[in-house]
């Protein structure tokens, strides 16, 4: 392991914060979560844990959105639209980096999650992937070729409009778009029009057959794209896992044969559960520090997180 760089990561959530030292998952030297609060308060604490640590070269942001991802534009290393109550606006990268005046990466923390899949999770060795969480939101990461799908800002596909399943007029939980997919399929969502939690609803509820054909539909989007050779969906709505045939089922009927994904590869192999759990994240964290020191070396200093 002394070839692979010892790595400072953050994953910045909405609740709570993640921080570990590691150089991969079987190299792991201390894990801290933090709770997030306000900024200041928040950004101060990781610092304490940052400043006790020693040996890394490189730091991994993983965080919450939306995010500022442009290198070349003011607002980037900072959240920036967010709901969250005093985040707006908040700049996470800039602060760390000078502080620590090592090479700093940052982006969502669901483009960490992907990163991770693909280089120790359930995309192993794929070098396009598309990630998806489905919980408090929706968010969907895209990396192609080892390395985020970056451009005008990172993806927001949690809020596409899907075709809504006949008969189905509600209105949707989404401030901004109303009945997009996460204001119809993430768990607050599905608690709004339940009138209890997402998880209190047994598998054959009727409510599972709209959130899998959205799903379904944001696989097609995906697929559609022509980058990802596996998508991987995490996130708590997921959890109990009866939502995986009803979802490939439901993106083989919306493709309608247009993209020919033989059926094996779609039932098996190609929209799977993660395999890291709750290290995606964080571990995610770590790769983007990984490759943020490599851009700095010319790209030979962190070989290992520069490719799967």
């Amino acid at each position: 392991m002394s070839e692979i760089p010892l790595v400072a990561g953050i994953e910045l959530g909405g609740t709570k914060c993640i921080c570990i030292l590691a150089r991969g998952p079987d190299a792991i030297e201390e894990i801290v979560r933090i709770p997030t609060t306000r900024p200041d308060e928040t950004l101060a604490a990781i610092e304490a844990v940052l400043d006790r640590w020693s040996g890394f070269v490189a730091i991994g942001i993983a965080s919450f959105g939306p995010v500022g991802i442009d290198r070349r534009g003011g607002d980037y290393g900072h959240i920036t639209s967010t709901p969250k109550p005093g985040w707006a606006g908040t700049d996470v990268a800039g602060r760390l980096q000078r502080r620590y005046a090592v090479p700093t990466g940052f982006h969502t923390d669901v483009v960490g999650a992907a990163l991770a899949e693909a280089r120790w999770g359930a995309a192993q060795s794929l070098a396009d992937i598309a990630y998806v969480t489905v919980g408090t939101g929706v968010g969907a990461g895209l990396i192609a070729g080892h390395r985020p799908v970056d451009g005008l800002m990172h993806s927001e596909l949690g809020h596409i409009r899907p075709v809504r399943t006949p008969g189905d007029d509600w209105i949707g939980s989404c401030p901004f778009h109303g009945a997009c997919l996460e204001g119809l399929v993430s768990g607050p969502a599905i608690a709004a029009r339940l009138g209890h939690p997402a998880d209190e609803a047994p598998a054959d509820h009727p409510v599972w057959t709209g959130v899998a054909e959205a799903l379904g539909q944001l696989c097609h989007t995906l697929v559609l794209t022509g980058i990802p050779r596996r998508i991987v969906i995490g996130g708590g709505v997921m959890g109990a896992g009866h939502l995986f045939p009803r979802v490939r089922a439901a993106l083989t009927r919306s493709l309608g044969g247009y993209i020919a994904l033989p059926e094996p590869t779609l039932v098996d192999t190609f929209v799977v559960p993660p395999a890291l759990g709750g290290n995606a994240g964080p571990l995610g964290a770590i790769i983007l520090g990984g490759q943020a020191l490599g851009d700095s070396v010319g790209g030979s200093g962190s070989s290992a997180f520069m490719s799967y």
